[in-house]
This record gives C-alpha cells, structure tokens and sequence, in this order.
C-alpha cells in the first residue's frame, strides 16, 4: 500500500518526527520506506506517488538505529547492541572503527558520514522505547536503559548541523524531558489527522489494493472485526498483520491476541484491577493520554499506546482537546477479555472448564 505521499510530506515540511503505533502496524516498514528513499534507491518506487517529485540525483548517507529484535533486560543488552550497531554502519560506510562509548562513537559516525559525502545524514531510530518496555518488570533496568539511551539520543541533539531529518517510533511516548532533551523541535504525528493513515490499512485500500483476496469473505463482518483504529484522521485503519493473517487463513479469528497483549501490561492492568467495561468510554485529554514514564504510567497512556483503547470522538473543553476512547473493534475486546481472564484465572491444565463445577 503506497505511503509515499506522507514520507514527501515530512520530507518537505520538518526536520524530526516522533510516530508512535502499536505494535505490527507497520513502522518499521514505513521507517525502511524513509531510508531506501533518503537512499536515493529510486527502482524501489516507480510507479508510487512521490517518483515524479523527487530529486533522485541526491543521495543522503543514513544511519539507522534499529531496537525491535534484541533483548533487554540485561543492562548491558542495549549498550553492546548499539556498540554493535555502530560497528556494522562503520564497516558499511568503510571507516576506521572509532573506539569510544556508544554515544560518542553514533556521535562520531553521523559526523564523519556528513564529512564524506558532502550530504547531510538521515536518522531512522526503529523501536526507539523497546529496551526499556523490556526492562520493565525490572524498574531498575528500565531507568538504567532509559538513562542510556538519553545519552545515545543526545548525540542527534548534538549534531543537528549534519542531520537531514530524523524520524523515530515506538510503542509508547516517553517525554522529552527524560529521552530527548534539546530535540525541542521534535514533531509528534501520532495524533495529527493529516497522518491518521501513515500506518495501516484503510477501507479504500482493502477494497483496491486487496480487492483480488477478498473474494468469499464478508466485507461487514471484516470491518465489525477488524477495523476501528483512528488517531483522529477521518477514515479509520486495520492493522496489517491481522489483515494479512485473514487472508492467508480465510476464516475470522481473534489474530491480535498473540501480538497484542504483552504480558507486562496484562499484568499491570490486572494489579489495577481494570476489566474490559472499566475502560469502554474512557474520557482523557492529551496531558493523560502522554502521560509515560517508567515511574509514573496513566492506563489510558498505556491502552492506548498499545492498541488496545483508540479515540472514538473528540470534543473540546476549556479550548483543550477531550478524546473519547473506546476498543477499536471486536477483536480487539475479545482479546482483551482473554488475556485479563488468563491472567486472574490461570490455566491449570487438564482441559477443565473455567468456573464452578
């Protein structure tokens, strides 16, 4: 699904981006998307919106930081992933290794890739929240992880003269003051309506793109299930990988239970004792909804992060923005029942039945 006229838009109007999404709802792809065109790897997107617009003379070096496969709740996990990260971008762009800590040497690399080429450097940052969403269970490990990417994070801060554009995703938003301080020009889409489609599918693209595997599959019954999600854009989104899953499998099934409920949410949300009719019609206003910390996390910041809570309506009180938030879709709430049910009742094995007798 084409989402290039969004990637010329943020090319042309900014300079840092921040897009938080939940999980397989295709940052990482669209991060990639970023790179290959900063790249200048024009074959990848002929026939696609923004070939006719682009210069394609101009090739930016990038370096990509990328934190959504590794584990993290060893401290040292994310301090020799980024050591290692770094190396490889080195190697690539065949310079002399530079011996110093992780932030110094990320440093060090955006600097001398800007010197080599003449060309101002890209930086997508896939996952950015990953190592301390890992590490929460362990408060420790998560401030530890937390306080290390700060510095790791600073090193754009610190050459903002050699960056181009900047673009980082996550999971959750972390504020400002704790992961990216000096970034004050750092642009939140997350909830900007001109980008409520930048990840997902929409309705017209099921009915286009996806028109040839929709055959034999009732169209309403697809929406009622799968669709729903909305950042206040006008048209709601699906979550790709249940809509890949549904074709490939051909029957209706809760797909989001097995990528969409981490288990340390389950758990925080059991330890508050939230149920599924506790969170329908929740209201919250921006402050809440961004509220997140490792030492402070409102529910609302973290179902809706997650996916589990999306804005139904919006209103306005006191000149500030109030968001309605509901489940998306069906799916979504049956999954949530489930893992809040396996976790107050766990599974003894047997095949018993839950409940009295």
């Amino acid at each position: 699904v084409d989402k290039t006229d969004h990637a010329a838009r943020m090319a042309w109007r900014g300079k840092y981006y921040f897009l938080s999404r939940p999980h397989r709802f295709g940052k990482s792809l669209f991060a990639d998307t970023l790179k290959e065109l900063f790249e200048g790897n024009e074959k990848l997107f002929r026939g696609l919106a923004i070939h006719r617009r682009w210069d394609w003379s101009v090739r930016h070096p990038v370096a990509q930081l990328r934190f959504g496969s590794g584990e993290y709740g060893n401290p040292d996990g994310v301090r020799e992933d980024a050591e290692l990260q770094s190396a490889a971008m080195e190697r690539r762009a065949k310079l002399e290794p530079v011996r110093a800590g992780p932030p110094l040497r990320f440093r060090e690399l955006i600097e001398r890739l800007h010197e080599r080429t003449g060309h101002r450097v890209v930086i997508p940052v896939d996952e950015y929240d990953k190592p301390i969403l890992d590490a929460l269970p362990q408060p420790k490990a998560a401030r530890g992880n937390r306080d290390f990417l700060r510095s790791l994070y600073g090193a754009i801060r610190d050459c903002d003269a050699n960056i181009r554009f900047g673009f980082l995703n996550g999971v959750s938003k972390f504020s400002k003051a704790d992961l990216f301080s000096g970034l004050n020009n750092l642009n939140d889409i997350t909830p900007n309506p001109r980008y409520g489609g930048i990840c997902g599918y929409t309705d017209e693209g099921l009915n286009t793109v996806f028109a040839p595997e929709l055959g034999g599959l009732n169209r309403d019954e697809v929406r009622r299930r799968y669709n729903g999600y909305s950042w206040r854009g006008t048209e709601k989104t699906y979550s790709p990988s249940d809509i890949l899953q549904l074709l490939d499998e051909r029957e209706f099934s809760a797909y989001w239970l097995g990528i969409g409920a981490p288990t340390y949410l389950v758990g925080l949300l059991s330890q508050r004792r939230i149920t599924t009719p506790t969170i329908q019609g929740t209201v919250a206003g921006d402050d809440l909804l961004s509220a997140f910390d490792v030492d402070g996390m409102s529910t609302e910041a973290l179902l809706f992060r997650s996916g589990f809570l999306t804005i139904a309506d919006e209103d306005r009180l006191g000149g500030e923005p109030v968001y309605r938030l509901d489940c998306p879709n069906h799916e979504v709430r049956l999954s949530l029942n489930r893992s809040l049910l396996r976790m107050m009742v766990p599974d003894t094995g047997g095949g018993r039945p839950i409940g009295p007798g």
